[in-house]
């Protein structure tokens, strides 16, 4: 600042210009308060979401305070004082203002943590216990980040500190492997979405049922048989994932029947596709339909073809339909036939 007015051949005492320049610092703040509190949380109160409001709220106290400490060290340069007292002033100074900035952005980064899951929770099925987990990592990088750089301005060598932490790093990466795994096979389902809460699926043909919660080390299924199977992210990841539930809710039945030769297939084809229109669990489009799949050794093999409301009542409904053919073919009297053999002899016996 003294440099500032000599520029315009105006020279005044060190302490007159350190009182000038805490007066404009002094209105500078004054102005960044009104920007603040009348201008900001204003236009930010007309947008639909409230995370813009709270970050707004979380800036307001550490530029202003910023603000302040930079007309510290401006003023400190107008005193001319010496250069171990300043080297002193600047190290708190600048400490000060990497602590405000830090718990700013820990306090910043929870914000939008806890909005961005809640707001993608209820689409994704994503669990909002992982919202801590997220805060305190967050958290543990910008402590870690604050302590080397309040160390490089107090001139501390950090360099053994920091291989240390590299080595420290190597073994808890090397015993949290499996963690580590499940903990990124967690990101890609959430990042991918090959599934959503309430959704069933089938990993490679093997565990069936519904996506009741999705972890950031697991996922969590229940089966028909209301059994809770926890399984690992990392092993989802690597799995293939049969969505029963996409792209749309309902999921086709499929009934093979068989008839014995000299059947009428057509009365066939209608009486199947009546006892899946009557069948309440059976949508009504699509429409049920029959195919005669082929000329089996004993039978005609027919399949019908239906599509339940839901993955969960398909075997009920699997279970329904049969039952039904079963009566309404002994009253129609279309022969379900079994396996049979003619054996033929020849010569004398």
């Amino acid at each position: 600042m003294t440099q500032l007015f000599r520029n315009y051949g105006i020279y005044l005492s060190p302490y007159i210009v350190a009182g000038i320049s805490f007066i404009i610092f002094f209105i500078l703040s004054f102005l960044l308060e009104i920007l603040f509190v009348k201008v900001l949380k204003q236009l930010v109160k007309r947008t639909a979401t409230k995370l813009d409001d709270h970050i707004i709220y979380a800036l307001h106290r550490p530029v202003f305070f910023t603000l302040i400490l930079i007309g510290i060290i401006i003023i400190k340069n107008d005193l001319y004082v010496s250069y171990k007292i300043s080297a002193i002033v600047n190290g708190i100074v600048y400490t000060l203002i990497t602590l405000i900035w830090v718990f700013a952005l820990i306090r910043i980064t929870s914000i939008i943590v806890k909005n961005s899951i809640n707001k993608i929770s209820s689409d994704t099925g994503l669990s909002t216990d992982i919202i801590p987990l997220l805060s305190n990592f967050f958290k543990i990088f910008f402590i870690c980040s604050g302590v080397t750089i309040i160390l490089v301005i107090w001139k501390v060598n950090v360099t053994p500190i920091l291989a240390s932490a590299g080595i420290v790093s190597v073994i808890i990466a090397l015993a949290a492997k499996d963690t580590l795994a499940n903990f990124f096979g967690g990101i890609s389902i959430f990042i991918d979405k090959p599934y959503r809460i309430g959704d069933y699926i089938e990993l490679d043909q093997k565990e069936r049922g519904e996506v009741v919660e999705i972890g950031i080390r697991s996922t969590r299924i229940k089966t028909r048989d209301d059994i809770l199977i926890s399984i690992p992210n990392s092993i989802i990841a690597n799995s293939k994932i049969v969505n029963e539930s996409a792209p749309v809710k309902h999921f086709r039945v499929r009934v093979p029947v068989g008839v014995a030769y000299g059947s009428d297939i057509d009365l066939v084809e209608t009486t199947l596709i009546e006892i899946a229109k009557i069948n309440e669990n059976i949508i009504p489009k699509p429409e049920p339909r029959v195919r005669l799949k082929q000329f089996g050794e004993s039978s005609l093999d027919f399949e019908l073809q239906c599509w339940a409301k839901e993955p969960a009542l398909r075997t009920l409904t699997i279970h329904q339909l049969c039952k039904e053919i079963y009566k309404k073919f002994n009253e129609l009297d279309i022969k379900i036939p079994f396996p049979q053999r003619d054996l033929h002899i020849k010569g004398n016996i």
